[in-house]
């Protein structure tokens, strides 16, 4: 785990869903160097539930939200810790950096390439962790892998009312809306890009409107300072 110091940060960006920018104060918090491996997950819940197995040190993927909370329940009882999913707003400030951001558009660069697996190089697979460059803080795969739960409730909204101070997300779920494909939008916050996108979806302020499911969705945990 990392810790990230807290403070102010101006959060989203410039498409749709995540206007306004505004800022953001936080309290200073931990989160994980790599993304959930797919070797973690089956030594706390006995079983890989990945479509293609065998690649220990590539994130876990194909898991929901739901199943994240079992795995980090069951973690927690076996290790006395206090993990949980990061905020949206966490997520965004550790991205970028921190207090030690250099405002790149990507996860530790502005190239792409240098810091994310994504369809310009990926093969289309998500690849181990750490591979990469990492960020300012010393994170791995914030940009391309695989997508990452955040631990809010999904509202295109959001950021119109959002409270300046440790944002949590909306306090009840938003109704359930389409997407482009005419499927339920997510009910939970996904970020970072993975593996299948290109590089739209892997800058630090991107919060495209995914359905909650088992695709290509992985996490990587938090706790509280």
């Amino acid at each position: 785990m990392v810790t990230v110091q807290g403070g102010t940060f101006a959060m989203g960006g410039n498409e749709e869903n995540n206007k306004p920018i505004h800022n953001v104060t936080l309290n200073s918090f931990k989160i994980a160097k790599y993304e959930t491996t797919q070797a973690q997950w089956e030594k706390v819940m006995g079983k890989n539930p990945v479509s293609n197995p065998g690649c220990a040190d590539c994130p876990v993927e194909s898991v929901s939200w739901e199943m994240v909370q079992t795995y980090i329940t069951k973690l927690n009882r076996l290790t006395g810790k206090h993990y949980r999913l990061p905020t949206e707003a966490e997520w965004e400030y550790a991205a970028r950096g921190g207090r030690k951001s250099k405002n790149f558009e990507f996860a530790g660069s502005n190239d792409i390439k240098a810091v994310a697996w994504t369809s310009l190089d990926s093969g289309l697979n998500p690849h181990p962790v750490g591979q990469k460059k990492p960020n300012e803080l010393g994170l791995y795969d914030m940009s391309g892998n695989v997508w990452e739960w955040c631990n809010d409730w999904y509202d295109e909204n959001y950021y119109r009312k959002s409270p300046k101070n440790n944002p949590t997300g909306p306090a009840t779920k938003p109704p359930d809306k389409k997407n482009d494909d005419g499927l339920i939008a997510p009910l939970r916050v996904v970020r970072g890009g993975n593996s299948g996108n290109g590089s739209a979806q892997s800058r630090v302020a991107s919060r495209p409107n995914y359905r909650l499911g088992y695709h290509s969705i992985g996490f990587r945990l938090a706790s509280s300072s």
